[in-house]
């Protein structure tokens, strides 16, 4: 079975909303600043919840948000 990394493009969106803060995102999003940096770096996927709350506040669609891309092997 290929193994998939999920990837986001938050960063982008928060400078291109008036260069939200990670803290501002995650105020918004009800978690913690090191949840946003963690999801931001990839180090963590956030649940479906959040991941619908935060392209709620960009207002765009999930998978302009998060994409899923295969590993290399």
């Amino acid at each position: 079975m290929a193994k998939y990394e999920i990837q986001n493009q938050i960063r982008r969106l928060r400078f291109d909303h008036q260069e939200m803060t990670q803290q501002e995102l995650a105020n918004r999003t009800g978690v913690s600043r090191q949840t946003i940096v963690a999801i931001e770096n990839g180090k963590y996927s956030p649940t479906l919840e959040l991941a619908f709350a935060i392209a709620r506040i960009f207002n765009v669609t999930l998978d302009q948000v998060f994409t899923s891309v295969e590993k290399e092997k």
